[in-house]
């Protein structure tokens, strides 16, 4: 009989090596708890032995031989006396006991640094938590802290780890302004350079404050365990999602909790809003969106800014074009505009066939918008129309016909975005440094904890719906073709990205992505319309008439041939 192989060593050993030592120094230490009176008795024992050893030898050789015979009696005694066994062995193990007690015991309260913190701490709390009616103020200017504080814990240097006070009951702990205040005091006073989360218990009247690790940096763009139709924004706190993914990090490799996006026909977040300053990481996370998508898509890339920044993805199997002009993002957008009508039109009629929709009308389809607000701006210089609105019909329907649109842009640049971006944009992102007030009007909710100055980039928050807002560290995808990115992070975006089609086959490759008949670019498709260049707008078929079925720009119209 054949015997089964061994299973194979994993790759990721040395995450199992670290998982294990965890689990094997928290069982070491719940052993320690359980068997502390064992512990106990045993070193008492060893200190009883070696003090009778040591007055052994201090005793003089013509003495030695009375002392046996006194002990030899005192056993004799203890042997015959009823009970005496017993009561000399619990003698014995309150003497043990006794002597093998923590004779060194650790220090309880605050250092007189800590207290000093602490004491800091308090007086430049009492503006905040005390008013001049109150009998009895739990904080007043020389008092003492100790009420205040529940709990305080520092790290290594000396800065205060988590911090648990109390505050009194009229303190409007429903008022942002109010919060606010007191946590940027928090922050600034517990140690810069440092994120903090600030938990408000209202009911209890207690105010949590917990310094939080930095979020790796270190992760580079790479394939990422996921399903179809998920998509890693990036990796938060452990205490955030119930979930990790195994991912290499600065050479190692480890377990980290990502921020899943999920898309599809279920899904209730169906596009995303990304907003940063400049150099916050925008472009770097539509950069990982679309390396992410091309393993199960098709993408099509408008930039408005017109830096390049996306030049490397031209011409790429799956890559439908890379517009950075006004008329090529118009051409482009009105395309993807058509073909979520044409999607929605052939699911519909495979359905009343009772059939199944077409597989080109199930594969995915992502429409990435860099700046569009700089696109909008440039095209009414031209005298051409906004070509956000052409995005109104992919956010409306995109979710039905396998569309999904990402829309990223700068704070100064969220006025010019059109409604229809705003409105159908649920999953959101911040990057970068911003203002709380900003960060809670675009996610929905105030963020507990503020970025740490300065805030590197693709660093932010992040919610998906009306899920709770994480923590988010986007992986680094910088373009390969800048120089000044580092060489790493360089090299595994370019082992990422597919091989460019041979010249041969790259005709029937571009006609396998988009038939003949629903191409608006004409027979060369995205070899044409890629390199960022101007391209002609989309023309009638061979036959002289517009081959793919047009709805109405109605979006009642729209919505009643769709269903």
């Amino acid at each position: 009989m054949a015997r089964r192989p061994l299973p194979r060593i994993l790759t990721s050993g040395s995450a199992q090596l670290t998982r294990s030592r965890e689990l094997a120094r928290t069982a070491a230490d719940g052993a320690t708890d359980v068997l502390q009176p064992l512990i106990t008795l045993t070193r008492g024992l060893h200190r009883l032995a070696g003090a009778g050893r040591r007055r052994w030898r201090e005793t003089p050789k013509d003495r030695r031989g009375p002392l046996l015979f006194l002990a030899a009696s005192v056993v004799l005694v203890v042997v015959l006396v009823p009970y005496g066994p017993l009561l000399a062995g619990a003698v014995l193990m309150a003497a043990a006991a006794w002597h093998g007690r923590d004779r060194h015991p650790k220090p309880t309260g605050p250092d007189p640094a800590e207290a000093a913190r602490l004491g800091a701490l308090y007086e430049a709390l009492v503006p905040y938590f005390s008013v001049p009616e109150d009998p009895e103020p739990l904080y007043s200017h020389g008092g003492d802290w100790t009420a205040a504080f529940a709990e305080h814990d520092f790290d290594e240097d000396g800065r205060p780890g988590r911090l648990v006070l109390r505050y009194p009951a009229y303190f409007a702990d429903g008022d942002a302004d109010a919060r606010a205040g007191v946590e940027q005091l928090l922050a600034t006073k517990a140690g810069r350079g440092r994120e903090y989360h600030f938990g408000w218990d209202e009911a209890g009247n207690r105010l949590t404050v917990t310094a939080l690790a930095p979020l790796s940096t270190g992760i580079a763009a790479q394939r990422f365990v996921t399903a179809p139709g998920e998509t890693v924004l990036g990796f938060t706190d452990p205490t955030s999602v119930q979930r990790t993914l195994p991912v290499a990090d600065a050479g190692e490799q480890r377990d980290v909790p990502p921020v899943v996006w999920r898309t599809g026909p279920r899904s209730t977040e169906p596009h995303l809003l990304a907003v940063g300053q400049p150099g916050s990481g925008t472009s770097t996370l539509l950069r990982s969106i679309a390396l992410q998508a091309l393993r199960h898509g098709d993408v099509l890339i408008v930039e408005g800014a017109g830096a390049g920044e996306y030049a490397f993805l031209a011409g790429r199997p799956g890559v439908i074009a890379v517009e950075c002009s006004p008329a090529g993002a118009l051409s482009g957008l009105e395309w993807a505009a058509r073909e979520t009508e044409r999607r929605l039109i052939e699911a519909n009629r495979a359905r009343q066939a009772g059939q199944a929709p077409p597989p080109d009308t199930r594969r995915p389809l992502w429409i990435l918008v860099d700046r569009p607000s700089v696109l909008g701006h440039l095209a009414a210089l031209d005298g051409r129309p906004d070509p956000q609105a052409m995005l109104q019909v992919p956010l409306r329907h995109g979710r039905a016909a396998a569309v999904t649109v990402v829309v990223a842009d700068q704070f100064d640049g969220l006025e010019a975005l059109h409604e229809s971006v705003l409105r159908h944009t649920r999953a959101r992102a911040v990057l970068g440094p911003a203002p709380v007030e900003a960060v809670g009007h675009l996610l929905g909710a105030r963020p507990g904890s503020a970025p740490a100055e300065p805030v590197p980039a693709g660093r932010g928050f992040a919610r998906l719906g009306a899920g709770p807002l994480l923590r988010l560290q986007v992986p680094g995808t910088p373009d390969p073709f800048d120089e000044a990115a580092p060489e790493p992070l360089r090299t595994a975006v370019l082992a990422l990205l597919p091989e460019h089609p041979a010249p041969a086959e790259e005709a029937d490759g571009v006609e396998q992505q988009l038939p003949a008949e629903a191409d608006p670019f004409g027979k060369e498709g995205p070899a044409a319309a890629g390199g960022c260049g101007t391209v002609e707008e989309p023309g009638p078929g061979p036959t002289g008439e517009d081959p793919m079925p047009t709805l109405d720009a109605d979006p009642a119209r729209t919505a009643a041939a769709a269903t």
